[in-house]
């Protein structure tokens, strides 16, 4: 079992990072009230603004920042303030040492999988996929769900996903339980045959993305089904594919038809449909932490992740 870092406090101070694209900082400025409303401090990464590019910053900037934020003691978590490409970049630069050694929060999505994964795996520690500052709490769309979401830093509370909160599909029966890992999928294809590759054996895979049509979702299946990550895998939680329609090719198959392709004849639990990912309202989750998913009822639960 991966190492839970310890709950946010009122009057905790959060550093606040760019690891990967350049954020819209008007929309970061916006966000702070809602961690000040929370009962936060913020601390500014020293490169947040930066841009270099498409990047915030050059990657021993952001890896800096990073480095700085863990290191800190007076530090309790990281949110990032956007993701877009950039931090697989500098995954093997990281000191996953500083995590190991002084757990704390880490929270992001998108491009921030790459740090899921190699913090997960190489630090053995918890970790956050839940909606960013500047990408989705300063948006005037950010819903009252993804803000409650925030409530499960501060205690350790167990989380439930049914069809109340969406409608589910199952395309596996059964149940499975194990550790909870993944996020986005286009991430997790780039990492396979590196140090960083996704270890699905036995553990319940989360997938989702954004902007890929269904073709290309079909290419990075077919990749993770060829690399066996889909076969070690104890079930698969589908989450959001945000905007997977059809642009370039007319002739197509639906990402309906894709899923079921590569997923509905596993053997195991696989739903689809939960809001994780690029999208309103967003339900922010641990990776690294027991959950159950019940391809018969549509439901799945996890563990808490926070001490």
């Amino acid at each position: 079992m991966r190492i839970r870092p310890p709950r946010l406090h009122k009057g905790d101070t959060i550093g606040i990072i760019s690891p990967s694209s350049p954020p819209n900082l008007e929309s970061l400025q916006r966000s702070l009230s809602f961690l000040k409303d929370l009962g936060l401090n913020v601390k500014m990464g020293k490169h947040v603004e930066s841009k270099h590019g498409y990047l915030a910053g050059t990657d021993e900037d952001r890896l800096s920042d990073l480095h700085e934020m863990l290191a800190d003691p007076e530090i309790k978590g990281i949110i990032c303030a956007g993701g877009g490409y950039g931090a697989g970049r500098y995954a093997d630069r990281i000191d996953v040492q500083l995590m190991a050694e002084q757990p704390k929060i880490l929270w992001g999505y998108s491009d921030i999988t790459y740090l899921h994964t190699t913090i997960g795996q190489y630090a053995n520690v918890v970790t956050f996929h839940g909606p960013m500052l500047a990408s989705d709490v300063g948006l005037d769309t950010f819903q009252d769900l993804s803000a409650k979401m925030f409530n499960q830093l501060f205690e350790p509370i167990e989380l439930h996903y049914s069809e109340a909160i969406s409608p589910l599909t199952s395309l596996g029966g059964g149940v499975a339980q194990g550790e909870l890992v993944g996020g986005n999928l286009s991430l997790l294809v780039s990492a396979l045959g590196t140090k960083f590759e996704i270890d699905t054996r036995g553990k319940l895979l989360l997938i989702e993305d954004v902007d890929e049509e269904p073709y290309q979702i079909d290419s990075m299946l077919n990749q993770l089904r060829l690399a066996g990550k889909l076969n070690e895998a104890a079930a698969i939680v589908v989450g959001d594919f945000a905007r997977a329609e059809p642009k370039k090719r007319k002739e197509t198959l639906s990402l309906e038809e894709v899923l079921q392709h590569y997923l509905g004849d596993l053997s195991k639990p696989v739903v689809t449909g939960f809001k994780i990912g690029h999208c309103e309202p967003h339900f922010a989750i641990p990776l690294g932490v027991e959950a159950r998913l019940d391809g018969d009822s549509k439901t799945l639960t996890i563990l808490p992740g926070v001490e």
